[in-house]
């Protein structure tokens, strides 16, 4: 894309500060990543604030995401002191699984605890993640409707809550977000995709032409198959339209073209109207409409 996507750094930066308070206070640390593009939803700092806690990496989202990539990025986030595992927060039945997911990452700290003879002493959690990959979702999702916040706790600063996960496992309550900072425009396209930035702020037919040519590269004839794209009429609309846009993006703008005759998307005169195509085909993707597809692959 042409204008590159960018966070706004003080963002990031209180995020990072209430992050860098709070860490201590905590015994694991949950990463929650989009399953379709965890490497452009992950926080590069995770690594240097979590370093010596135990981390349970969440891919949510993963009925939207491909299968068989979302198996390859549960394994690239096992090892090193972490877990990896794919889940819907959406999903209430995946609760109890994340609930024994957290004991398994913390089973070192339970035994040391044992030989320390302390008994009863809650796992401390805290949840990160970057704007819509499911952060909220997922602690309602634990903390449930019913549960209580156990209040102030001896030496944590004024104000911050811990809410009873269970009879062993508390989450720590902040409203930190980590957000990402990335110097690849992909990574901003992807974020894009995913609904993380606000489409007001986009060039959604520069986007969609993106997305197209990656659906080319990694998922060749689902969208020529879904919106009954011919072949023979992209062809006809490039050589019987001028297209004013690059080369490389001819035919990708033809496609948007014959999308929106396809749907009936037109302007005055009859003129297909590409920018409701674009924004179609990117709703299209985000409501997997377009099948279970991910952005990125872990064997890349």
């Amino acid at each position: 894309m042409s204008n590159q996507i960018q966070w706004y750094p003080g963002h990031m930066a209180k995020a990072k500060r209430m992050m860098q308070e709070n860490i201590s206070l905590v015994d694991l640390v949950i990463e929650i990543l989009d399953a379709r593009c965890p490497i452009s939803t992950r926080n590069p700092d995770i690594q240097e604030l979590a370093k010596n806690k135990s981390r349970l990496v969440l891919l949510n989202k993963a009925d939207l995401a491909d299968i068989n990539k979302n198996e390859e990025w549960k394994a690239a986030f096992t090892g090193d002191g972490m877990i990896g595992a794919v889940i819907n927060a959406k999903n209430p039945s995946c609760k109890k699984e994340i609930l024994q997911l957290i004991l398994e990452a913390c089973k070192e700290k339970i035994e040391r605890d044992k030989r320390r003879g302390i008994k009863n002493r809650p796992i401390r959690v805290m949840v990160t993640g970057i704007p819509n990959v499911g952060k909220s979702t997922l602690i309602n999702l634990l903390a449930g409707r019913a549960s209580a916040k156990t209040g102030n706790k001896p030496g944590v600063t004024k104000g911050k809550q811990w809410i009873k996960l269970s009879q062993n496992i508390e989450l720590l309550d902040t409203p930190g977000i980590l957000w990402p900072k990335f110097d690849d425009p992909e990574i901003g396209e992807h974020l894009a995709l995913i609904g993380s930035v606000n489409d007001d702020l986009l060039n959604m037919e520069e986007l969609a032409i993106s997305f197209m040519k990656q659906m080319d590269r990694d998922y060749p004839g689902i969208l020529e198959e879904r919106y009954g794209l011919s072949k023979e009429a992209i062809e006809q609309d490039m050589q019987e339209n001028d297209l004013l846009c690059k080369e490389e993006n001819k035919r990708y703008v033809a496609m948007l073209r014959q999308t929106a005759f396809a749907r009936n998307a037109l302007v005055k005169a009859g003129e297909p109207d590409v920018s409701k195509a674009a924004k179609l085909i990117i709703d299209d993707f985000r409501a997997a409409r377009l099948g279970k597809i991910s952005l990125e692959s872990a064997n890349k």
